[in-house]
């Protein structure tokens, strides 16, 4: 249990991060609002009092105010319009959860209030509207702007703080001090977490054991602690526990007994003292008895051999680097180093600046200590400025483009299909409306791929489609082209959507002739009640082959009526509205006011929808619902409503 503690808070952690989000705050704060002619909105019986709305979306190259307001947006509260009132209101708050990214755009607007409460619904209320793009860092300076409208003046200051436990540039850094089993540490200002006294590691849930503790041998639940493992013991942990019985020995691992010198046997307790007798070791070796009659020398250095009889050579490697000399001394060696190195093994340059050390022009200068530095210029770096700085190494460029290095700097040349300083933008190749025939376009690297609408297929929607071309229907099946797809008419015995089922149909069993004589009552009886219940089986048979012959004369009939409907009004090809700018949407579309004075009308070969005003081009472009009314939606088919080519508004459907 104890070798799982330190995992708790790492596996806790774990199941946290998703839990954890970004978080902070951006606050503006209004010092003055002027404008050239106040008595403009500020007009009637009530005070003049405004309120300020403030609204963040990402960073667009051209504001624009429709909504939505993607970072978040805030109401200040409502001010009497005079300069000291609006100058000691509070600050605006717009609280957010997400990583902050740095640049955004920043939509100011003012609104004339008069009742106890802020509202935006009444356009005519909007004093102004000021909209720019900034970019801001995390931090508590406020950053001083002025904004001039057309007949307005705004000064403002504001900024980004990130909420309590938040740090970095992104507030996307979590750190909240603890000190229990998860953890135990605090947190500086950049969020990094400091250990508390006595732990350590990265959540400091690592207590610091006894200095001096084995850290192999020994571990510890609390600061200060030193306690062994199997096999260990001590104050630090660090001897072993002999063998059981082990007399005269010693160990270097647990359960071993390996015996001093003139002592062997199992238990060390059987005196061989080879070597106190003999002394084999010669050189000052250190001899150690290994059994009867049996020694191993542990030789000095520079000896050599069983009894460490023979002398080494410590020249024999040629330790001597840049063609030094070396000489052979008692259990060492000297290196006599040529002009410019020097060390104990000649393997360090004694140039200096006279020497012409630094490269690729770079500037060289004596230190007071001895040897040189290079200072070297852009694009070098190094000891001596022999190596080129590779600006494309840490591979800035994104989606695949190519690095180009230019000495002072790098630039990236973008694929096809990105754009920007490090290619980082897909340009959108949606934005022509390649798709035809209502198709949905779906932008992708350097491509698209249109989605079509029912009858139309091909790269860009543009070809027609016939629905029975790939002959759908089995079994003989008869294919008709609908507004939903293929309608297969199934011969008889067949059944499904394709014709792909078999129908068994069960067919009266003739009865047999019974054979002529006197039979017993009881099986007179038995037959008669069998022939009842034949008789019976076979109505039903009749009845539900019946039912189904009129189920299928009904499909039949419903599809050759729309069809006959269809056939019979002005678009026959394909039952497809005729491309155009259609939007088409399924939910109830509902035009109020006098400029969506407009009615609505099912159409027919004699009649047309009317419109009584030519919708203005500045104006939103209506949605005409189409519904099939006075059909029940259980129905198998509905009709649908040709729309006249002489129809001039555009009608846009999507079909939900």
């Amino acid at each position: 249990m104890a070798a799982l503690l330190p995992l708790l808070p790492g596996l806790f952690a774990l199941l946290c991060a998703p839990l954890v989000k970004p978080a902070g705050v951006f606050e503006l704060q209004v010092h003055s609002f002027t404008t050239t002619s106040p008595r403009s909105w500020c007009r009637g019986s009530h005070p003049c009092r405004l309120f300020f709305r403030v609204c963040l979306k990402h960073a667009q190259a051209v504001v624009s105010p429709e909504p939505p307001c993607t970072f978040g947006a805030a109401l200040s509260d409502i001010v009497p319009a005079d300069r000291s009132a609006v100058a000691t209101s509070g600050p605006i708050r717009v609280p957010f959860h997400f990583k902050w990214p740095g640049t955004f755009s920043l939509i100011i607007e003012s609104w004339r209030a008069e009742s106890g409460e802020p509202s935006t619904e009444d356009a005519q209320k909007l004093i102004s509207r000021l909209a720019t793009r900034r970019r801001l860092a995390v931090g508590e300076d406020w950053s001083q702007d002025v904004q001039l409208g057309e007949q307005s003046e705004l000064r403002y200051s504001y900024h980004v703080t990130c909420d309590e436990h938040y740090y970095g540039e992104s507030c996307s850094d979590y750190c909240r001090p603890r000190d229990d089993t998860f953890g135990h540490y605090a947190c500086d200002e950049l969020g990094s977490r400091i250990c508390l006294a006595g732990w350590r590691g990265e959540y400091c849930s690592e207590p610091i054991c006894l200095p001096g503790c084995s850290s192999a041998h020994g571990f510890c639940e609390r600061p200060g602690e030193c306690k062994c493992r199997i096999g260990w013991q001590g104050q630090f942990c660090d001897e072993c526990v002999r063998y059981p019985g082990c007399l005269r020995g010693t160990c270097v691992q647990p359960w071993q007994c390996n015996c001093q010198e003139g002592w062997g046997g199992l238990f060390c307790n059987q005196d061989l003292n080879y070597c106190t007798n003999h002394h084999p070791c010669k050189n000052g070796a250190t001899c150690t008895n290994t059994g009867q009659g049996s020694y191993t020398c542990t030789c000095r250095a520079g000896f050599a051999g069983t009894s460490c009889e023979i002398e080494t050579n410590e020249c024999d490697s040629n330790p001597c680097k840049n063609g030094g000399s070396c000489n052979d001394l008692e259990n060492n060696y000297k290196c006599a180093c040529p002009q410019g190195f020097y060390g104990k093994n000649c393997e360090v340059s004694a140039m200096t600046c006279a020497d012409g050390p630094c490269f690729n022009g770079g500037t060289c200068a004596e230190k007071r200590s001895g040897g040189y530095t290079c200072r070297c210029p852009v694009s070098y770096h190094g000891s001596n400025c022999e190596r080129k700085i590779d600006r494309c190494s840490n591979n800035p460029c994104l989606n695949g483009g190519h690095c180009l290095d230019l000495g002072r700097s790098a630039i990236c040349k973008c694929r096809p299909g990105f754009a920007g300083s490090r290619c980082e933008l897909n340009i959108d190749d949606c934005a022509g409306n390649p798709c035809a025939n209502g198709g949905t376009c779906v932008d992708g690297p350097n491509s698209y791929t249109c989605s079509c609408t029912l009858g139309y297929g091909g790269k860009d929607c543009s070809a027609r489609m016939d629905a029975c071309g790939s002959s759908p229907c089995l079994n003989s099946g008869t294919c008709y082209t609908h507004f939903s797809g293929h309608v297969c008419e199934c011969l008889a015995g067949y059944m499904g959507s394709s014709c792909e089922f078999r129908v068994q149909v069960p067919t009266p069993v003739s009865s047999q002739r019974v054979a002529e004589g006197p039979f017993p009552t009881a099986l007179a009886v038995s037959f008669a009640l069998g022939l009842m219940t034949l008789v019976l089986a076979a109505c039903a048979a009749v009845a539900v082959l019946r039912h189904m012959r009129q189920g299928r004369k009904a499909v039949k009939s419903s599809v050759r009526n729309d069809l006959a409907t269809i056939n019979n009004l002005k678009e026959r090809d394909g039952f497809l509205i005729s491309p155009g700018c259609f939007k088409v949407s399924n939910k109830d579309g509902r035009f109020n006011g006098d400029q969506f004075n407009c009615k609505r009308k099912l159409l027919d070969p004699g009649r047309e929808s009317i419109c009584k005003k030519k919708l203005e081009n500045k104006k939103p472009e209506p949605i005409l619902s189409i519904t099939p009314t006075g059909y029940p939606k259980e129905g198998t088919y509905h009709p649908i409503y040709i729309i006249p080519d002489q129809m001039e508004q555009c009608i846009y459907a999507t079909e939900v």
